[in-house]
């Protein structure tokens, strides 16, 4: 069993930036495929980043560039770093851990881009 707790939402103006924290328990963090979905309203989850055991990471085509995923195994923590934030970067985003056929979630954090 995993538990997921992501904290550093809130609302930020366009142009801004903000870090996402996701707290993981367990011991075999390192071994997880970590990532970040958000789902805004109306719309279907979708994948944001992610990050292997082996530091490969990927991004949706909308972020990249702007956001950076990254794991600290040590403190069994994976942060979603935001850049440059738009009004379309407003969901709910929720940290994903997966391995094999095991598949965890945060309870989700709201980010609100802004004016």
């Amino acid at each position: 069993q995993v538990v997921l707790v992501e904290s550093g939402g809130g609302l930020v103006q366009p142009g801004g930036s903000m870090r996402l924290s996701c707290a993981a328990s367990g011991s075999i963090f390192s071994t997880y495929v970590m990532g970040w979905y958000r789902q805004a309203p109306g719309k279907q989850r979708e994948l944001v980043a992610r990050i292997r055991s082996t530091g490969i990471t990927n991004y949706v085509d909308s972020v990249k560039g702007r956001f950076t995923i990254s794991r600290d195994n040590a403190n069994n923590t994976v942060y979603l770093q935001m850049n440059s934030l738009k009004p379309e970067d407003t969901a709910v985003y929720y940290c994903n851990a997966a391995l094999s056929v095991y598949n965890y979630w945060g309870q989700g954090t709201q980010v609100t881009v802004s004016s």
